[in-house]
């Protein structure tokens, strides 16, 4: 059985995505290195319509292994999660329509290693609340921005985490790695007895 890993930047306060390009300052050689780990080592990319159409655009131009991962992405198998999506002409992608809980508790029935959910906010969020996350990568960032999307918004169920792993970078970049801790059910619950 694989384990799906939800993994994205956020700032210190937690935007995850925003009009300002804030990451790119701190996106040193090591930063670099854990990222391409992180599709080299999963079996398959899930992600929703808005991440598809950017990676869509920019990976199928990229050869010869440019950025280290570009031939693994451009062949592994690609889950879209989209009541819209029609173009799949991104070699090796599937359409998730209707109840993609239970779609992708069938792809985490199959075995290998994992399944990298990088970014896709919304997806991330429902597949959290669905319980389908094993562990959570946040790749947090030293620099504040006040406002934007969150992969943790105001309205998300409370839930509580045990620490897997703590690694720097050399940048400032810290890569928190977080499993659900299912033992004690979701915080709110806990406190409410």
């Amino acid at each position: 059985m694989r384990q799906l890993v939800v993994y994205t930047y956020v700032t210190v306060d937690g935007v995850a995505e925003s009009p300002e390009e804030w990451q790119f300052p701190y996106y040193s050689k090591d930063v670099e290195d854990f990222n391409v780990s992180q599709i080299l080592n999963a079996d398959a990319i899930l992600i929703g319509r808005k991440t598809y159409e950017i990676f869509a655009r920019f990976w199928p131009q990229k050869r010869n292994n440019e950025f280290g991962i570009a031939d693994k992405l451009n062949s592994m198998p690609k889950y879209v999660v989209s009541s819209t999506l029609d173009d799949t002409s991104w070699g090796n992608s599937t359409v998730i329509r209707g109840d993609v809980a239970a779609e992708v508790a069938k792809l985490k029935e199959q075995a290998g290693s994992y399944l990298a959910v990088p970014g896709s906010l919304t997806l991330a969020r429902s597949l959290m609340a669905s319980e389908l996350v094993d562990e959570i990568r946040l790749l947090v960032h030293p620099v504040v921005m006040g406002s934007g999307r969150r992969l943790f918004e105001p309205d998300c169920p409370s839930l509580r985490l045990e620490l897997r792993e703590s690694r720097a970078f050399g940048s400032g970049v810290v890569c928190l790695a977080y499993a659900p801790d299912r033992r004690h059910g979701h915080a709110h619950q806990e406190e409410s007895q």
